[in-house]
């Protein structure tokens, strides 16, 4: 004889937790039960369903005292009323212990909560590309209009405390995918303090990133980089997907006008030539599949801002990600810099983005190009020329030619030192705007 199959137990215990000791949920689940017995007894006055037959002698001794109380025409009501009060408030001691346990801190309401999580689920599906701290800034912002977000890392990056653990441990460069996971958690203030504090003392630890050493060790436990992210964004609560564009290690390498060939791409920039060829070793990395899959299921691709060279392009240098991108339906948006990169972009115009992506590409891509409306202060221009950085130029003619359609908005903000950045609040509400009207 077989035994008996215990499957239905653990929904059945799943019940019992609820009428466990101290959650202050059974008085008011009573409570609510003993509401709806009176809105039944005020119906049945109100009906005039008092015979014996359909109730108890409790419930028609009940019935009499009401009647008796008060006219027919008033106790039903009253009882009705009673009942529903009853109700309203038992379901709303319900959800406030339920609140307490889920927001200890009582900041939001829970209903608010779920109608904001319903409204963020139901949006757009968008894919940023890029990397750098321009991709977090723009992540930062989009956050509040959709929570079905990939972000798309390069993890070309060989520089500062990624570059070590990268020598020292063969992991991939963490730094990007920090930032972005930092930008897309709930708790952002926090967690981006957190990832990005860096120890100033302790051997090994000197310089290193909280964030970086944590997607190192992660990586290490879980086997590899998209494990390691993947685990980070359900201990942070990251709303949408961090994805590293390849899981194979992969090295930039340029070719300047003057013939140097450069490797490395923290060293591409400090060469300081102009740069005529772009590539990786190894030459054709395999994409995450995840990654083409959520470019396939995109309603809207958004590429930048952030360095052309180092930041945006070793992603497109992905054929699979190419292709995906190549073939989409939907919209492609790019995001251009402010200013201009020494080492990297000096001297270009809006429109030597634009040819330089369209480049490796392979097709003219873009279905709009968003350029900061003013310039900076004077303030902020001598800030950046004082590093060699100068205002990206517009070149109207030229993103005629490419038959290139632009977005010119105020979406810059301009800090007290002189330095400048996206607002990521008005980027991505510019972005949106222009997306609903599409």
């Amino acid at each position: 004889m077989k035994p008996r199959s215990n499957r239905r137990r653990p929904i059945e215990i799943g019940w019992l937790k609820w009428l466990m000791p101290g959650l202050f949920v059974k008085r008011w689940l009573f409570l609510s039960i003993f509401g709806i017995v009176l809105i039944v007894l005020g119906l049945s006055i109100s009906a005039r369903l008092t015979p014996v037959l359909l109730v108890t002698r409790f419930l028609n001794s009940l019935l009499d005292f009401f009647v008796g109380l008060f006219p027919r025409h008033l106790s039903g009501p009253l009882a009705i009323l009673g009942g529903l009060a009853l109700l309203w408030l038992g379901q709303k001691r319900v959800l406030g212990s339920i609140t307490q346990v889920l927001m200890p801190d009582g900041d939001r309401d829970l209903v608010d909560l779920l109608i904001n999580h319903r409204k963020l689920n139901r949006g757009p599906k968008l894919v940023a590309i890029g990397g750098g701290t321009g991709l977090s800034n723009l992540l930062r912002g989009l956050k509040n209009y959709s929570a079905n977000i990939t972000a798309i890392v390069t993890v070309a990056d060989d520089g500062g405390s990624s570059g070590r653990l990268r020598r020292e441990h063969g992991v991939l460069p963490p730094g990007d995918i920090r930032n972005c996971l930092a930008a897309l958690a709930d708790e952002e203030k926090l967690v981006t303090e957190l990832f990005q504090y860096r120890f100033t003392t302790g051997e090994g630890l000197e310089g290193h990133s909280f964030g970086n050493l944590f997607l190192t060790a992660m990586s290490e436990i879980t086997g590899d980089l998209e494990k390691a992210v993947t685990a980070s964004s359900k201990v942070l609560a990251v709303r949408g997907r961090v994805l590293p564009a390849t899981l194979e290690d992969v090295v930039l390498w340029a070719k300047l006008a003057d013939g140097r060939y450069i490797e490395g791409e923290s060293n591409i920039p400090e060469a300081r030539g102009e740069i005529v060829e772009i590539g990786c070793h190894p030459p054709n990395p395999k994409a995450l599949p995840q990654a083409v899959t959520d470019l396939n299921d995109a309603d809207c691709i958004i590429i930048g801002p952030g360095s052309l060279y180092t930041s945006i392009i070793p992603n497109l240098l992905v054929p699979e990600i190419r292709e995906a991108i190549s073939k989409r339906q939907v919209p492609c948006i790019y995001v251009c810099n402010i200013m201009n990169q020494p080492g990297e972009t000096d001297g270009y115009s809006v429109a030597d983005h634009v040819r330089a992506i369209d480049r490796i590409m392979g097709i003219r891509l873009f279905d709009l190009v968003l350029v900061q409306k003013q310039p900076p202060s004077d303030r902020s221009l001598q800030h950046y020329q004082a590093n060699g950085s100068q205002y990206t130029d517009l070149d109207r003619e030229g993103l005629v030619e490419l038959n290139c359609p632009i977005l010119l908005a105020n979406v810059m903000i301009e800090n007290s030192n002189g330095s400048i950045k996206h607002d990521s609040d008005k980027l991505a509400g510019v972005l949106m705007r222009w997306y609903n009207r599409q």
